[in-house]
């Protein structure tokens, strides 16, 4: 187990920019996602009401969006990952700065951005865990599965929450939302390292 460890995970530079991205991609994911009612009431002027309507938006766009995100690296990008994971990150930096920048009073435009970044964000945190495995031979997998999901783990329950809370108790929602487009860049920016490696493994 420890050879496992030294040889296919300490040593995997791949493995270990790819869990630095899940950890900015689950930034991403809970920044959102557990700041969206407060922020829609605050900041947008919607009640309780069409705060968790929004919610709601979020988490079941991602089944679909999902489903794509596999479909686009199995089929259109043949079995590659970071193509589809910056992609849809791509996008869902547009969708949040949407989401930042609309005005309030136009609840539609709030519900259509969170439900396409809720559409968007899950089919990268699914598809990480894959390039995980992608990355590693099977005797190490699990190990390899266990480290990005510590990271996303890291990113979604201390940063999400607690770093996000500290910006807005001592900053602005505005800060708040610099936060969250940064971690949508780094996270492209550390998939986009493992780009060669991908295109190198499948001429194999």
């Amino acid at each position: 187990t420890k050879q496992i460890f030294m040889d296919y995970i300490l040593r995997n530079k791949l493995l270990w920019l790819i869990a630095f991205a899940n950890a900015f991609i689950y930034l991403v994911r809970y920044g959102v996602l557990d700041w969206a009612p407060l922020y829609l009431r605050e900041v947008k002027g919607m009640d309780s009401m069409g705060g968790n309507i929004g919610y709601f938006f979020y988490e079941i766009a991602g089944i679909a969006g999902t489903l794509l995100c596999g479909w686009l690296s199995d089929k259109v990008f043949k079995g590659r990952r970071a193509p589809a994971i910056i992609l849809y990150m791509m996008l869902v930096t547009i969708t949040i700065f949407v989401y930042w920048k609309n005005p309030p009073g136009n609840p539609l435009v709030d519900n259509i951005a969170l439900f396409a970044t809720g559409f968007l964000i899950y089919g990268p945190v699914m598809l990480i865990g894959v390039q995980a495995l992608d990355l590693v031979p099977k005797k190490a997998a699990g190990t390899a599965a266990g480290l990005t999901g510590l990271f996303g783990y890291l990113g979604g329950a201390v940063f999400a929450n607690i770093i996000l809370g500290i910006v807005l108790k001592y900053f602005s929602w505005d800060a708040s939302f610099y936060v969250l487009l940064a971690a949508c860049i780094m996270s492209i920016v550390f998939t986009a390292t493992t780009w060669n490696k991908e295109k190198a493994l499948h001429r194999l």
